[in-house]
């Protein structure tokens, strides 16, 4: 499929430090096609508006966007990851840079006089610089790509602020696409009245387990290819079994990566753990006001699927307070309706897995 928009305006050039993202995330890229089918459907069905990327740590959102924005040129991008760039001032900075430049090759004078009094104010600039576009764009669309919306820290702006002062309207031809874990709808930090639609990652399992297995084939060649010890000293047949054995039914792209990496080592992919502890250290400073509650509740997910009525049954505690505390960990869990109830477990296996053996030791 061809994944590339269409009539998307032809500059903006990012920061050294997305460019270098972008093109690690797209190394080794596969498939991925239902995703881009969907993108390009809103863009071609709406005259503006904001697309979401949902989806669970490590499925591969921030892959997803970095190769579209490589196969279309022009795309604004912003990653929230990279250290430093999850504050308002730093998002607006950077893509007001970006805006301005695409609004001076348009044509518009002295766009940038006041920029330096409008960088962390309001959405008011934003919003300015994104009309001064509008106007000039016909056939042509502004694509602005935010990579990462789970990240950002929202602590230094005013109470009810859309993240990162995101406009609630959009001038015609003008488009967000953003990416993001899984979140409580009256969390989004985003109030919009303007043409929406999201694309949960998980509601494909078929389309996610094969892309993985591309990916496994698409690894295995460049290993075939580029590794004597595997070329020469190993059956390739022999190391194609090992690699892919358990990774039937998988889905996520950061646990088969980082395992298929280490899986000669013979340790724990060291990655993965560093990941883990992330999650890990996020999910104990989201709920540092319900300690020790929240440890209790954490011993009881590794072990099972569970439902917060019987949580709060075992713990002898109200099922608000658990629900509390599971409202804060979303991104890292997986909801499963069983017998009209809402069973919570960890989003991943090895995810659990190691958060049990970190118990237990």
């Amino acid at each position: 499929m061809n994944n590339i928009t269409q009539n998307t305006i032809n500059i903006p050039r990012y920061p050294p430090e997305f460019q270098q993202i972008i093109t690690t995330k797209n190394h080794n890229f596969v498939g991925r096609e239902f995703v881009f089918s969907a993108i390009n459907n809103f863009l071609n069905q709406s005259d503006r508006g904001y697309f979401t990327i949902i989806g669970e740590p490590g499925i591969g959102k921030s892959a997803i966007l970095a190769h579209y924005v490589s196969q279309n040129p022009g795309f604004v991008y912003y990653n929230v990851e990279i250290a430093g760039k999850n504050r308002v001032e730093e998002f607006l900075t950077t893509i007001y840079t970006q805006l301005i430049e695409i609004a001076q090759n348009q044509g518009s004078k002295n766009i940038a006089d006041n920029f330096h009094d409008y960088t962390t104010e309001d959405s008011g600039f934003l919003s300015f610089l994104l009309q001064q576009i509008s106007d000039r764009l016909h056939p042509q669309r502004l694509i602005i790509t935010i990579d990462g919306c789970d990240r950002i820290d929202i602590n230094n702006q005013p109470r009810g602020s859309n993240i990162f002062y995101l406009p609630r309207y959009l001038p015609e031809k003008i488009y967000f696409i953003l990416t993001r874990r899984p979140f409580l709808t009256d969390k989004s930090g985003l109030l919009i009245e303007t043409p929406a639609q999201s694309l949960d990652l998980s509601a494909y399992p078929q389309q996610n387990r094969a892309d993985i297995q591309e990916y496994i084939k698409t690894y295995l060649n460049e290993s075939c290819h580029f590794e004597p010890s595997v070329s020469e000293e190993k059956n390739p047949g022999d190391v194609s079994l090992k690699m892919t054995q358990g990774f039937d039914d998988e889905t996520n792209f950061m646990y088969v990566k980082e395992t298929l990496a280490a899986i000669n080592e013979d340790i724990y992919p060291p990655n993965l753990q560093l990941y883990y502890q992330n999650h890990l250290e996020k999910m104990n400073l989201a709920t540092s006001q319900q300690q020790p509650m929240a440890l209790q509740v954490l011993n009881i997910l590794v072990q099972q699927s569970i439902s917060i009525e019987a949580i709060a049954e075992r713990l002898d505690a109200d099922e608000y307070e658990i629900k509390v505390i599971l409202d804060k960990w979303r991104e890292f869990l997986h909801l499963k309706s069983i017998a009209a109830e809402i069973h919570y477990s960890f989003y991943h296996a090895s995810f659990r897995d190691w958060l049990r053996h970190l118990l237990v030791n």
